[in-house]
This record gives C-alpha cells, sequence and structure tokens, in this order.
C-alpha cells in the first residue's frame, strides 16, 4: 500500500450507543414506532465485540445489526448540507450512527474491504448503509431516507475483526486497502444508478469484502430473481406498495 494511504486517519467526533425506544410520529395520524436511532453520547472508553458497543443494540434485528452492521459509521462533512437541507442545525448523531467522523472524508475517500484499526479493535468496511423510513420518521420529513441514497451520503458499516476498547479520542486508522476498486461511491452506483448494469453487479459480488445484505440483493439482481427497483418499503416503510 503507497505510504499516502497508510497515512489516513479519520477523526471521531463522538462515539454514541442507544436502545431501542417506542416513539411517536407526530402528524395528522400519529404513527407508533420502535428505534434505537436516538442514541447518547459516550465519553469514555467503551468495549466494541463482534455485533455491538456495549449499551448498543438494534429494534429491527431483520434489517439491521449482525456481525456486517456492528458499527454505524457517518462523515461530519455531510452535516453542513443536511443542516442547510433541512433547515435547522443536524448534529453529531442526527443519523443514528455510532461513529460520527472529523475532517472532510467521506464515501469518496473509503473503500469497501478498508481496514482500520480504532482503538484496540480492528474493524473493516462492509457495506454503505441503506437509509430507512425511520430517519424520516425521526425528522418528520419523509423524504429524507431517499435524500440520502439519491446524494450518495449515506454512511457505511464496519464489521469487527479484533474486539477491543475504543474511545471518542480515537482514529480510525487505515492500515489495510485490499479492494482500492471499491470507492464506497462506487459501491452505492452500483446499487442505486446503475441498477441495469448487471456485469457491474456481478463484479461488485465477487468482492469478498461485501456485507451479506448488500451481497444477498447483488446476488438476486445478477440470478435475475430480484427486482431491480425494490425500494419502497425501506424508504417509506411497511405500508409503502
Amino acid at each position: 500500500m503507497p505510504d499516502a494511504l497508510l497515512a489516513l486517519s479519520l477523526p471521531l467526533v463522538s462515539v454514541r450507543v442507544g436502545q431501542p425506544e417506542t416513539l411517536t410520529a407526530a402528524g395528522p395520524a400519529p404513527r407508533a414506532w420502535t428505534s434505537a436511532i436516538r442514541k447518547a453520547e459516550i465519553t469514555g472508553p467503551v468495549w466494541l465485540d463482534g455485533l455491538n458497543l456495549t449499551g448498543d443494540l438494534q429494534a429491527d434485528q431483520k434489517n439491521h445489526g449482525g456481525p456486517d452492521q456492528a458499527l454505524c459509521v457517518y462523515p461530519g462533512a455531510h452535516y453542513p448540507f443536511w443542516s442547510t437541507q433541512l433547515s435547522q442545525p443536524m448534529l453529531p448523531g442526527s443519523f443514528g450512527e455510532n461513529l460520527t467522523l472529523a475532517g472532510d472524508a467521506t464515501e469518496h475517500d473509503v473503500c469497501l474491504g478498508d481496514i482500520f484499526r480504532l482503538g484496540e479493535a480492528l474493524v473493516q468496511v462492509s457495506q454503505p448503509r441503506s437509509p430507512c423510513y425511520k430517519l424520516g420518521l425521526r425528522w418528520q420529513t419523509p423524504l429524507l431516507p431517499k435524500w440520502l441514497q439519491d446524494s450518495g451520503r449515506t454512511g457505511w458499516y464496519m464489521r469487527v475483526l479484533q474486539p477491543g476498547y475504543v474511545a471518542p479520542t480515537d482514529a480510525l486508522e487505515l492500515v489495510e486497502r485490499p479492494y482500492p476498486a471499491w470507492p464506497l461511491t462506487l459501491v452505492n452506483s452500483v446499487k442505486y444508478e446503475q441498477r441495469e448494469n448487471l456485469a457491474l453487479a456481478a463484479e461488485l459480488l465477487a468482492c469478498p469484502a461485501l456485507g451479506g445484505q448488500w451481497r444477498r440483493k447483488m446476488q438476486g439482481r445478477v440470478a435475475g430473481t430480484a427486482p431491480l427497483y425494490d425500494d419502497a418499503n425501506r424508504l417509506e416503510g411497511p405500508a409503502a406498495t
């Protein structure tokens, strides 16, 4: 790996954990929903195992959580954009992430399969985040999940290769980039912008680092057993048609 890549360091703004809670969305037809999206900031070291930071849990464990989604990461560089888009201050943790990054790094700078040292732990980028309707409920903006998806400002998930203690004063320090051909901007493009490019989907499917959730999507596309446009339930909620 070139020395410049070895020097890639992504400092943290905050580390957060949350437990599922039942919330009520405002509006003419109030809707109860359960999520751990409102996460509290951790001020000291916290243990990271193969599934979660201690104190963190997912409400919908069918679509969230598991080894490929042990950590949710969001670039702090995106927050000024969202503050303008939503006409209100959007602060670290606003998207339910565990780690908010400082600096200018975004999905453009991180590749699928990148391995980082984080405190005592070793973690690997597994897949971009697929934003869901609960983000829209939290901010009373139903189109917000689609805006994240269409803008490419999705953030990403990481799996844990080596458990250990992590702290807000740590940084994600790149130690290996095995798949430099797959920046997360391209991975997102394969799923959302180049849906009909099945050859590219097959190339992404062949990447060993791809997380299980996205792997199943690409398998379905390549095999012709899954629709290319299947985002409605995730973006709008279970009642979407």
